[in-house]
């Protein structure tokens, strides 16, 4: 089954607001256990720098049948729906198994 990857910055906007950008990752966090638990195939982290800052953005990998599909569930995701961050959704093409 394909996976596919949402990018995510969170918009300059909300960076600062620490107590609101808490509320939606909060909410983004059950989003993602409720998936779990529906036996969706899905992993969501966000990244840091060298010095082990967060800042530089979220991914998220999700395997379902397709693009459709994919967009379907990314556009339910709580900093999605509340315009938090902006994101992009692609498909990953794994080279290392041919």
């Amino acid at each position: 089954m394909p996976i596919f990857i949402k990018t995510e910055i969170i918009k300059k906007e909300f960076i600062s607001n620490r107590k609101l950008k808490k509320k939606f990752i909060d909410k983004h966090i059950l989003w993602i256990k409720n998936l779990k638990q529906d036996g969706v195939n899905i992993k969501s982290g966000f990244l840091i720098n060298e010095i082990k800052e967060p800042g530089a953005g979220g991914l998220l990998m999700i395997e379902v049948k397709n693009y459709k599909d994919a967009l379907n569930i990314v556009r339910q995701d709580p900093m999605v729906k509340n315009k938090i961050v902006d994101w992009k959704l692609s498909e990953w093409i794994d080279i290392s198994t041919e």
